[in-house]
């Protein structure tokens, strides 16, 4: 995925209306909500949902494919900014794995590396984050799962981790031992070196003895090209170790271009630059044959995906240790004009190798296969008389056919192109013929791959059905033929007569890489128009219109001066509210505006304690004159969501909304006449997604903890035509729709009919009744965080199929069982909590009698005993220095803080695995989240750099929680 930069608003004008707010991909960290009078309202209570994509597949770069090596059929995806995947192989479809990353944590959808256990097939581990610099509020984390990515637990790490950082194509990162599956390696950015867990990731130490962090940094000018790509990727030797031991010898990339490649013979303890290897260049990928032992590497100039114009492959004899270039087209040749990457070898027949040109804009990517080892190789086309090409592939793009991007490019250029930014092609290590690879927009793949080798063609098609990795910047849901009209990032767009089905194309006429913004004519739907702007270069025009649905679109004048896409509003001949042809509305800096000549004029609304700043948001309501909601603002102003109904002459708070960030109207529902409101939104304390079918009057929440998307601020709509149907836009994810779970099945899935059309359905008596309210609700022991509970199981009719848990009058979880467990809760504090029955029909319960219990007393941190190691490494001004811990009382620690003075004015300037603070020359030491537990005997090592001014001697005291340490 791009970086999207900020969008500049258009003036108002004729056909476009205001350019006063943005439709852009905000990062959460400054999303958005709003205040001013107050409405009643009561709590968010939940119901069930089905949630599925609308259908694009893809858009989005793929970084890498990554094959279990010890399961056939075992294959996970990363993305940058959209999460991971596994490939079902029964449906051949990928299957999201993050979907339960929220609001707050957003940043943990982006993956910067992946990996798959070869011991135990069902562990899976990601290194997630999205970025290194202020963009992103969090720190990185190591996330594990022991049943594929169906759950999940979480290591916080003491840094960032960049899953949309420049060089997140190279890899991997992350590494598992194949003969000790609980001894992992990670690479860091920034300057954060190597990390190893000895225990599948439960906890991670820095390698202190691995000399190079890694120095390049892309463009030192701008935030987000400034980092050092660190530690680039990790491989073992599978034959230097045995089942259950340690393997001895370790491969490590490095984003250094004087030493791009070191290694360990001694299962990590000490370690060495490669003698003889090859400079210049960064090490993309590099890859051990362990039957051949040879290693191969593929290195570019650069760490990409964007950019690269030289490079090499390498091969290195594990048994001599000579080096053997073993280039396509060496980085020496003039027909060089790339670097290498896409590195893999087919463990079927190790012989064979490919690489990909790791970009290539122009005229196209191309693919470089050797059966020798490196020694000769071919090319999947070559240039016949020029501008001609001799292809070895066939192309079938009919599982996204915008993938021609709107394009008929003269030769040498096809369209579509085979890729661009092809960082990881991979073989199939159980299936010779079978293939994927990564481009910076979908997921292309095989069958057939060896037929390359008797001199036929290998066809290559879409494979990344069921992902879905667009940022979704607008949507629009008119009522008619036409179910959905989406404003992307990078892809422009699509209009969707059938949300199941993949759109044959984007937006051209004029062509838009964005779309920031969309509306359609309240009295006239098949009228549309949107703004967008180019993702590369300049456009017709910012403004393209559609009478006939979307279906044919032409350029819209734009007023002078315009450079650029902001927002849209239209009507039958030019307005925003869906009633009142004439009236248009804007909003900017806490100021709302009104029009009623069309556009022409707009005035200043004297509605007070709107926010003033945030993402914020607001739409008129369908067939609802004068009828305005906003959402928006932020944590240190006002953040909600009010409504006006005199078309924004004065606004009213709605109530219990905390947090407001998108507002969105659907169908009404049974018997209702006011359209259901849906919104992305904290209400009552709880964030998610909801609907109101009363107004705003009580919510209900519509999605659940696992489903949740990341950040969800964008937009949402509801369907027109569809009750309770619901649109929401994600940052990474594609377009999600829900709605509710009646049958079981799926809203992207077609419907099917499982009887024989002769033999007309039985219609069975529905079962309306609900169970019997659960009764007997007490709680067991509380701790400091959390309070068990259980209760009596409920009656029904047919069958009782779980109990939903509430605090107070949000629920805040489920079970199958009479008992659950709520945590997260604050050391003594009084809670109430009631649980209701469901069954398989969805009736719900009355609630059960209230139970109000409360938390324990926080525990008293032990003060402990403990010896403390301290050792540094000194330059001349500066110093790494090292912390160990031995926790020698008989108690375990549940926390530490470690204090100590430096005595001749040294200075902390960075610390990991621990919270650093100096005040003066005192230094306190405190534990991070998931270091704090250190069990009687125990021990935990932290690390800091620092500086000095030509003396370093070291601290002669240390305390452990107020009580003085032996130095050892």
């Amino acid at each position: 995925m791009r970086v999207l930069s900020a969008v500049v608003p258009i003036a108002t004008f004729s056909l476009l209306a205001c350019g006063v707010g943005v439709a852009s991909a905000t990062q959460p960290g400054s999303a958005t909500t709003g205040s001013t009078t107050t409405t009643t309202g009561t709590a968010a209570a939940s119901t069930a949902y089905d949630w599925g994509n609308v259908e694009i597949v893809g858009g989005g770069f793929v970084p890498a494919i990554i094959f279990n090596q010890s399961e056939p059929g075992l294959v996970y995806a990363r993305t940058d900014i959209g999460g991971a995947y596994r490939l079902d192989p029964t449906t051949q479809r990928w299957v999201p794995l993050l979907d339960h990353v929220g609001w707050t944590d957003w940043s943990y959808s982006g993956v910067l590396s992946l990996a798959t256990d070869p011991v135990d097939p069902d562990r899976v581990y990601v290194a997630a984050g999205t970025y290194t610099n202020s963009w992103d509020p969090n720190n990185g984390a190591i996330l594990r799962s022991d049943d594929r990515g169906a759950t999940w637990e979480r290591t916080v790490l003491p840094f960032k981790v960049g899953g949309n950082m420049p060089g997140r194509g190279m890899g991997e990162r992350l590494q598992i031992d194949p003969n000790d599956n609980a001894v992992l390696y990670y690479g860091a950015e920034s300057g954060n070196g190597l990390w190893r867990s000895t225990d599948h990731g439960g906890t991670w130490a820095q390698v202190t003895t691995f000399p190079n962090a890694g120095n390049y940094v892309q463009d030192p000018s701008y935030d987000y090209t400034a980092d050092n790509q660190g530690v680039t990727w990790v491989t073992f030797d599978p034959t230097t170790g045995a089942t259950g031991q340690t393997t001895q010898t370790i491969y490590v990339g490095v984003a250094d271009q004087d030493n791009p490649v070191y290694r360990s013979t001694d299962g990590g303890a000490t370690w060495e630059s490669v003698p003889g290897q090859p400079t210049g260049y960064l090490a993309h990928k590099g890859v051990i044959d362990h039957e051949g032992q040879q290693l191969y590497i593929a290195t570019s100039d650069t760490g990409g995906p964007y950019d690269g114009a030289k490079g090499d492959v390498w091969r290195l004899d594990l048994t001599t240790d000579a080096w053997t270039q073993v280039s396509p087209v060496p980085s020496s040749s003039t027909d060089a004009g790339w670097g290498y990457s896409g590195l893999t070898i087919d463990r079927a027949d190790p012989d064979t190798i490919m690489v990909t040109t790791q970009v290539a804009w122009w005229p196209d990517i191309n693919i470089f296969r050797s059966t020798d080892r490196g020694e000769t190789w071919t090319q999947i086309w070559e240039f016949a008389a020029y501008p001609e090409r001799t292809q070895r592939y066939t192309q079938d793009i009919s599982g996204a056919p915008w993938l021609t991007f709107g394009n008929e490019p003269a030769p040498p250029e096809t369209s579509p192109k085979l890729g661009w930014m092809a960082e990881s092609f991979e073989i199939d290590p159980f299936d010779s013929d079978r293939f994927y690879y990564g481009t910076g927009a979908t997921v292309y793949g095989g069958t057939n791959l060896t037929d390359w080798d008797d001199g036929g063609t290998v066809d290559i098609s879409v494979k990344a059905q069921g992902i879905e990795e667009t940022a979704v910047l607008d949507l629009i849901a008119p009522p008619g033929a036409v179910e959905l009209v989406s404003g992307l990032g990078d892809i422009g767009g699509f209009v969707h007569p059938d949300i199941t089905e993949v759109p044959d194309a984007m937006y051209t006429q004029p062509y838009h890489g964005t779309v920031t913004s969309l509306d359609y004519a309240g009295l006239a739907p098949s009228t549309i128009v949107r703004v967008g702007q180019a993702v590369d270069g300049t456009v017709e025009s910012h403004i393209g219109i559609s009478t006939t649905g979307g279906s044919s679109w032409w350029a819209g004048q734009q007023p002078a001066g315009v450079t650029a896409a902001g927002t849209v509003a239209v009507g039958a001949r030019v307005e925003a509210d869906r009633v009142s042809p004439t009236t248009f509305y804007g909003y900017s800096a806490g100021t709302f505006y009104v029009s009623t000549d069309g556009g022409a004029t707009f005035t200043a609304s004297a509605a007070a304690g709107l926010p003033a700043t945030g993402n914020v948001r607001f739409a008129a309501v369908p067939g609802e004159q004068g009828d305005v909601w906003l959402a928006g603002g932020t944590t240190t102003g006002a953040y909600g969501m009010w409504r006006s109904t005199d078309s924004g002459a004065t606004f009213t708070r709605v109530d219990g909304v905390e947090e407001g960030d998108s507002i969105g109207f659907g169908k009404a529902a049974p018997g209702a006449s006011y359209p259901a409101v849906y919104t992305s939104s904290k209400i009552d304390g709880v964030r998610g997604i909801f609907r109101s079918d009363d107004a705003g009057t009580t919510w209900v929440r519509i999605n659940d903890d696992q489903h949740q998307w990341a950040w969800t601020g964008s937009t949402i709509t509801g369907d027109p035509d569809v009750y309770g149907r619901v649109y929401v836009g994600t940052n990474g994810r594609g377009i999600v729709v829900g709605d509710p779970d009646v049958d079981g099945t799926d809203p992207t899935d077609p419907p099917t009919d499982p009887t024989d059309p002769t033999d007309p359905p039985t219609d069975p008596t529905p079962d309306t009744a609900p169970p019997s309210a659960p009764a007997g609700l007490t709680a067991g022991t509380p701790t400091a965080t959390s309070v068990p509970l259980a209760w009596t199981a409920s009656t029904d009719d047919v069958a009782v199929t779980g109990y939903d848990v509430y605090q107070g009058a949000v629920k805040i979880g489920s079970s199958p069982t009479t008992s659950y467990t709520v945590t997260g809760l604050t050391a003594d504090t009084e809670y109430s909590f009631t649980v209701r029955a469901k069954d398989r029909a969805g009736n719900v319960s009355t609630p059960s009698a209230a139970l109000t219990t409360r938390t324990a007393t926080a525990p008293t941190t032990p003060v402990g005993s403990c010896t403390v190691a301290y050792s540094t490494n000194a330059w001349s001004t500066g110093f790494t220095g090292s912390l160990t811990m031995t926790n020698t009382s008989a108690a375990p620690l549940t926390s530490w803080n470690l204090a100590f003075a430096f005595p001749a004015g040294q200075t902390v300037t960075q610390g990991w695995s621990a919270i650093f603070t100096q005040t003066g020359s005192t230094v306190s030491v405190a534990n991070q989240s998931w270091n704090g537990a250190v069990p009687a005997g125990g021990s935990v090592q932290v690390g800091f750099n620092g500086t000095h001014t030509g003396t370093n001697p070291a601290p002669t005291a240390f305390t452990l929680n107020g009580a003085g340490c032996t130095t050892g």
